[in-house]
């Protein structure tokens, strides 16, 4: 199992990125996944996540703001985020979890400038 996360960059404040994580090896409409961040000093920190269901959950700070999706047809898992806060800055992480074993991507780094 494989995952490429791509789609971060450097935006202004209110502005909106989508980041896209590819999977490889494993079918992405059968498991759980999720985005994860982890700024600076910061431990690591769940940002989204998507069940095998389709259930979702956000984290506080990004409710109304990210969207998690995936498609299934392209094996990718994606996060819209809008409205974009420099609080937003940090390397962003994609994650999937096949039958317990957590396989991570290699994270795409999101600078949000005031």
């Amino acid at each position: 199992v494989q995952l490429q996360a791509s789609g971060g960059g450097s935006v202004q404040a209110g502005g909106s990125l989508r980041l896209s994580c590819v999977a490889s090896g494993v079918r992405v409409s059968t498991t759980n996944m999720g985005w994860y961040r982890q700024a600076p000093g910061k431990e690591r920190e769940s940002v989204a996540d998507i069940s095998g269901s389709d259930s979702t959950n956000y984290e506080d700070s990004v409710k109304g703001r990210f969207t998690i999706s995936r498609d299934n047809a392209k094996n990718t898992l994606y996060l819209q985020m809008n409205s974009l806060k420099p609080e937003d800055t940090a390397v962003y992480f994609c994650n999937l979890n096949n039958f317990g074993k957590l396989y991570w991507g290699q994270g795409t780094l999101v600078t949000v400038s005031s």
